[in-house]
């Protein structure tokens, strides 16, 4: 009787854990249109146009301090899908990033205080490898870039509400 109560309990646990959000499911969005090369012929359906710009760097930074546009990526609810309007930050860290190989930079993922701790330090997870992604596109290597998720444990802002959980759902790009 013990062992059936035993084994009803671990299931009861394991179920009030399950969360109906998959992280593996990464939502694909085409932005081909607007980042075409402004040279590239009109209508080429070979594949050859990349999706990526490139990135311009001069190897001489003249000892640049980290980017001053931003140091915050902000993401919508439940979601770890880079907007639009941090690509200027994605694009400042990797020209500084490729003109000094030797840099670091650390990826800090977090999020708001909904849902369970696992649930979020996967979900801060998803948050920094997509910022990781997103420099490698743009030239970074990926020995200069390390993500770690802190989920809910370091919120930005306290606070139950929307406001103060929009700035809790972002990831740090931190210089070493």
């Amino acid at each position: 009787m013990r062992l059936i109560l035993c084994a009803a309990a671990v299931v009861w646990v394991l179920a009030g854990c399950a969360s109906g959000v998959r992280l593996d499911d990464v939502p694909v969005e085409d932005k081909s249109a607007t980042l075409v090369n402004a040279g590239a012929a009109a209508g080429t359906a070979s594949g050859a146009i990349s999706g990526v710009a490139p990135v311009v760097a001069s190897r001489d930074n003249g000892g640049a301090a980290a980017p001053t546009d931003g140091k915050l990526v902000y993401f919508d609810y439940d979601s770890f899908v880079i907007r639009p309007e941090f690509q200027s930050v994605m694009e400042s860290h990797a020209r500084l990033l490729t003109a000094d190989r030797q840099r670091r930079l650390a990826i800090e993922g977090h999020t708001d205080e909904r849902g369970g701790r696992e649930y979020n330090l996967a979900l801060g997870q998803k948050r920094a490898e997509a910022v990781r992604q997103a420099l490698s596109l743009l030239g970074v290597g990926e020995a200069q870039l390390e993500s770690v998720s802190f989920g809910k444990e370091k919120p930005a802002v306290p606070g139950s509400d929307e406001a103060a959980m929009a700035k809790n759902r972002r990831a740090e790009l931190r210089m070493k």
